[in-house]
Formats: C-alpha cells, sequence, structure tokens
C-alpha cells in the first residue's frame, strides 16, 4: 500500500467521529457539575494528564480563546463556563458536537468550527488572545503550519499553549513480546509516519479497525518549529504517562507542554 494513496487527513476525520460516537475518553462530555463549578471560578484544564498550572492560562475572563484540534466537549465548555469567549477548531465534526452539545445544556457561548488544524485562514489575524493546543498535532503530517497559523492568528502578546508526545515513543519496535521482556528495540526513525513505515497489513489492519493515523515529529519541528514562525517560548513542562502504553514511557516523561508568546 502506497502512502500517496491515503488522504490521511480525511481518514483520520472519519476514525475521529467514530471515536466520538463511541464515547471514547477524549470524547466524553463534561458534566454539569463541572460547568457548573466554572462558572464559580472552580475550574481546570489540561494540556497533558494532570490540570494545567493555573499561571499558564491566568484569569480566562473576556479573553479570545481558540482551541485548536481540541473537540470533544472537555477543554472548550469549561473555558467558556469560566468566562472566556471560545472557539473550537477540529476537523472531527462529531467532536465538535460534544462541545455543542454542552454548550446547548448548560448555556454557554461558544462557537464550533470545522477543519485542518493547519489552514486557519477562516480566521483574521490577530483574533485571539490564546491558543489552547492540547495533543493532537501528531495526527497530521507537517506540524510547521501549525505553528505558523497560530501565530499569525494570535494577537501580539498573546500566547500558545501546547502539548504533544516525546518523540522518543515512536521510535521503537511494538513487538508485544519485546515489552513483555522489558525489552527497547529501535526500528523506526525520526520523523515517523505509520502511512511509510508501518508494513502493509499493518497499515491494513489500522483501516479495518478505523485506528487514526499518526505521525512522529522532530523536537526541531514540535519545539524549534515555534521559534521559526516567530514565538518566544517562556515555559516548558514533563510528564509521565500515568497508564504507560510503551515500555519507554516507564523511563521518562514522555509528555511535553510549551509556553509561547507571540511577542510582534
Amino acid at each position: 500500500m502506497q502512502d500517496e494513496k491515503i488522504d490521511f487527513l480525511h481518514y483520520n476525520e472519519s476514525a475521529w467521529n467514530k471515536q466520538a460516537l463511541e464515547q471514547n475518553e477524549w470524547s466524553k462530555a463534561v458534566s454539569k457539575e463541572i460547568i457548573k463549578e466554572a462558572k464559580e471560578g472552580k475550574w481546570e484544564v489540561h494540556l497533558t494528564p494532570k490540570p494545567l498550572h493555573k499561571t499558564w492560562l491566568g484569569d480566562v475572563k473576556g479573553k479570545k480563546i481558540l482551541c485548536l484540534a481540541s473537540a470533544g466537549g472537555q477543554q472548550a465548555p469549561v473555558l467558556a463556563a469560566a468566562g472566556a469567549s471560545v472557539i473550537v477548531f477540529d476537523i472531527s465534526e462529531e467532536q465538535l458536537k460534544q462541545d455543542e452539545y454542552v454548550a446547548e445544556r448548560d448555556g454557554l457561548s461558544l462557537e464550533t468550527v470545522q477543519g485542518d488544524m493547519r489552514d486557519l485562514s477562516v480566521f483574521k489575524d490577530e483574533s485571539f488572545d490564546i491558543v489552547f493546543h492540547p495533543i493532537s498535532n501528531h495526527y497530521v503530517e507537517n506540524v510547521n503550519p501549525v505553528w505558523k497559523e497560530a501565530h499569525r492568528v494570535l494577537k501580539k502578546g498573546g500566547t500558545l499553549l501546547a502539548s504533544f508526545f516525546n518523540p522518543v515513543v515512536f521510535v521503537a519496535d511494538r513487538n508485544p513480546e519485546d515489552m513483555a521482556n522489558g525489552i527497547i528495540r529501535p526500528k523506526y526513525t525520526l520523523p515517523y509516519a505509520d502511512i511509510k513505515d508501518l508494513e502493509e497489513e499493518q497499515i491494513a489492519s489500522k483501516i479495518e479497525n478505523q485506528e487514526a493515523l499518526v505521525f512522529g515529529h522532530t523536537l526541531s519541528d514540535l519545539i524549534g518549529g515555534q521559534l521559526r514562525a516567530g514565538f518566544v517560548m517562556i515555559d516548558f513542562t514533563e510528564e509521565m504517562q500515568p497508564h504507560p502504553r510503551f515500555l519507554i514511557d516507564k523511563y521518562l516523561p514522555t509528555f511535553i507542554a510549551t509556553k509561547a508568546l507571540k511577542l510582534v
């Protein structure tokens, strides 16, 4: 199977629609109680499994926030309930419906827009105070347009909050026997892509199961790409995977989150 025959973007859109309809972990709308507490000033959101440190977002009341590739009825409704003016932008219509459901249920002012995270041309320059971008850019082949577009739509002095996997998670063979024996066997080079690195039968299996196709970017693109886009990075954090999927997750933090500013 040749990678050029796979339209990964529309395939991943379909895969996430399926996950949303099945109410997977990232597609379960937050409860009325969580929204009620957020309206009262008691709230938290996540870039990584642990709640985001309050200083990273600050007071969101009155702020225009773009939740980028962040649909699912979890983060955006909380920010809206906390007083922000929120737009959710995501490729998956069904994921966006989760945000719409919470907004209608709890009387929130929240807008949803469907699209490719690499193309924010629907928004004017300097439209947002904050771009909130939790782990999702491993679903696109090239992450650099994401950073460039985020920079463009942010106001001067605006903040980009982003998270992603440490790319080391993509390097090892995923042989269950190796994992059971405590062996990490490097197999893939970075940048990684399911559509070029997996065997044909492995790709066919993912497609049959409607699993999203993923890409492993280099740190030069994940972090250096933000700097090249014009951002100044002011904070950085790593976090261990609380539910290790790969052996490497047990030995080093595989979640990374960054806070960057658009100064000019």
